[in-house]
Order: C-alpha cells, then sequence, then structure tokens
C-alpha cells in the first residue's frame, strides 16, 4: 500500500518535469504547430490545437490504468492516477486560473497565486516559439515569489 502512495505521489512530482521538458522541447520544438495557437490565438474556437496535449497525456494515463487492470504492471494504477492528478491540477492552474477558460478562481490573490499568474504571462509575452522562458506550471522560478513579496 505505502508503495503505490510513494509511486503516486512520485509520479506527480515528476509530471512537472514532463511538463516543463514537454513545453520547452516538444511543444516549443518539433509540434509547435499544435502549441502556436496557444500563444497567438489565430481562431474563434473556444478549442485550440493545444488542447491535443491534454489527449496525449491522458492516453498515456489510460495506458498505465490498463496495463494494471490486466496484471501486467501492478504498479499502473498508481502511476495512471498520479498523471491523472497532475493533468487535472495542471487544468486547474492552467486553463482555469490563468487562462479562465472557465470563470473560476478570479479572486484568488495570494503570493503563489500571483507569482504563477507573473511566470506564466512572461512565458506568453514571447509570440514565436524561441527565446520562451517559464516552461513549468506548478512550480516557477523563485524570482516571481521574490517581486510579490517585494510589493508587500
Amino acid at each position: 500500500m505505502w508503495i503505490h502512495i510513494f509511486v503516486f505521489i512520485l509520479t506527480f512530482c515528476f509530471m512537472e518535469f514532463m511538463a516543463w521538458f514537454s513545453h520547452k522541447y516538444i511543444m516549443h520544438g518539433f509540434l509547435w504547430n499544435l502549441h502556436a495557437d496557444h500563444h497567438k490565438k489565430d481562431h474563434d474556437s473556444w478549442f485550440e490545437r493545444n488542447d491535443a496535449f491534454f489527449i496525449i497525456y491522458a492516453v498515456i494515463s489510460i495506458i498505465f490504468f490498463l496495463l494494471w487492470q490486466n496484471n501486467i504492471l501492478e504498479i499502473g494504477l498508481a502511476i495512471g492516477l498520479g498523471i491523472f492528478a497532475y493533468g487535472c491540477a495542471y487544468f486547474l492552474v492552467h486553463d482555469i486560473f490563468i487562462h479562465q477558460r472557465f470563470k473560476l478562481f478570479r479572486n484568488a490573490n495570494n503570493s503563489y497565486a500571483r507569482a504563477v499568474r507573473r511566470a506564466h504571462k512572461m512565458h506568453h509575452k514571447h509570440i514565436g516559439k524561441e527565446e520562451g522562458e517559464c516552461f513549468g506550471m506548478l512550480i516557477v522560478p523563485f524570482k516571481y515569489f521574490k517581486q510579490e513579496f517585494r510589493k508587500k
């Protein structure tokens, strides 16, 4: 039981690295064509081509659920749930809190919330795929926290 909890937490934490890595080297790399509309909206749809990345990670999570269900990988459930939980956290922070795709959490105004918003705003100041910064989501550079504390 404890190993499953440990693997779940480890997977969730590892997904922050995977989000950073895939954002920096895949989304701003060879799959920029899917991510570009997230930086420069060139359509009228609520959906973005960038949303395909949610589907990719959902499929990976489902694969781990299936590996567990078919007794191929005992910790597959913990890994699948860790990926799923990170996806939920990412959706809440990125799509709902930062980009306000649903009008929720508009009044969140603590130091962490302001630092995350500022880091993401700095990422979006670059419209092209080069010269980006702040590719992570839940963990942002400490300088944004320092800016928030200086304002107080």
